[in-house]
């Protein structure tokens, strides 16, 4: 049998409910996330329930890309993430493993790929 756990985040940034700084859809700490890292990222709303897990070579060119995109499939879910959790991966078969294990082991409610729980 296979044994796999989920990582704890290197970072997390939570949105601000009035953000005095530039941000987008009130998160101002893009700034933490690093560029050159790649690793899996999971979005949660208010209560804590996970709406979406992705992975990326890039991190928070990704993360930035789920907010500013037309065709990201959490565009219309934008408003509902409140906070962010990031785990650097560097190994990208690590990164799809625990994508698709976290998408359905905490079923990520707005994730269509990968989904074998509905």
């Amino acid at each position: 049998m296979i044994k796999i756990e989920i990582p704890e985040p290197n970072i997390t940034i939570t949105k601000q409910d009035r953000p005095e700084l530039s941000n987008i859809y009130g998160f101002t700490d893009f700034h933490l996330i690093p560029r050159d890292k790649g690793g899996i990222f999971m979005f949660y709303n208010i209560n804590d329930e996970l709406l979406f897990v992705g992975k990326a070579r890039k991190l928070r060119q990704r993360i930035k890309k789920h907010f500013e995109d037309n065709v990201s499939p959490i565009k219309p879910h934008r408003d509902e993430v409140y906070t962010i959790d990031i785990c650097i991966v560097e190994e990208p078969m690590e990164r799809e493993i625990y994508e698709t294990y976290i998408i359905n082991k905490l079923q990520a409610k707005y994730n269509i790929d990968k989904v074998f729980f509905r």
